[in-house]
């Protein structure tokens, strides 16, 4: 089944080559260029991912990707200035899946979106239920709970925990976690991750003010503290 890809950007220019390029490699493509437009029509005919840019008239990249988290659990990637961190942070912590900074190659973003629409599709090597204390973690149907409430997770949120999770007490390297959420040969920034890794904190801490049991060991990375 052909997938579609929502691009959203004021830039009538990036709407046009990108959307091309994106439909020489099979995607169908719906382009917007505002917000608002955007999200009436996502919100009727969902796609399967959604590309954002950040500056745009109306209702910014920002809103909308809280609007679109709100209804649903959509994939996104972000477009942002090449110097603007604090949209990056900002977004990641919102939950999107990846950014992307301008300018930008038309092949790194269409890599970038195989790699997350990848991540969102059941691998027979992934099926599997990890039960950790008062976690678990069910990626046949990308469910996770912790003390018998459901805790919703976006697709690289969910691959950082089941990384984690997987081999409780041993500690994950920043590149071991790009690899296991992003997949080998995809280049993201330490920061990323870090911001991934506050959001699910804040996540679980939403449903458990005590929630402990991701650990940081500075200048090395993460861990799993739960049994």
């Amino acid at each position: 089944m052909t997938q579609t890809i929502a691009l959203v950007d004021d830039d009538r220019n990036i709407l046009t080559s990108v959307s091309m390029a994106l439909e020489a490699e099979g995607f169908d493509v719906d382009t917007y260029k505002d917000g608002q437009e955007a999200l009436r029509e996502i919100t009727r005919k969902p796609p399967d991912l959604a590309v954002l840019d950040i500056k745009m008239p109306r209702m910014d990249g920002m809103e909308l990707l809280g609007e679109l988290k709100k209804r649903s659990d959509l994939p996104v990637i972000f477009l942002t200035s090449k110097d603007d961190e604090l949209d990056e942070a900002m977004g990641l912590r919102m939950g999107a899946d990846d950014y992307i900074k301008k300018p930008f190659s038309q092949r790194l973003l269409i890599e970038r979106i195989r790699a997350v629409l990848r991540r969102r599709e059941p691998q027979s090597t992934a099926n599997e239920v990890i039960q950790r204390g008062d976690l678990t973690l069910d990626s046949t149907r990308h469910l996770c709970v912790w003390k018998g409430e459901q805790v919703n997770l976006t697709v690289t949120e969910f691959l950082l925990l089941q990384a984690l999770a997987r081999t409780p007490g041993h500690v994950k390297s920043r590149d071991q976690l790009i690899d296991a959420a992003y997949g080998e040969h995809i280049y993201v920034d330490d920061r990323t991750i870090d911001s991934h890794i506050k959001r699910l904190r804040r996540k679980f801490r939403e449903v458990d003010s005590d929630f402990s049991a991701i650990e940081t060991l500075y200048g090395v990375g993460y861990r799993y503290s739960g049994e």
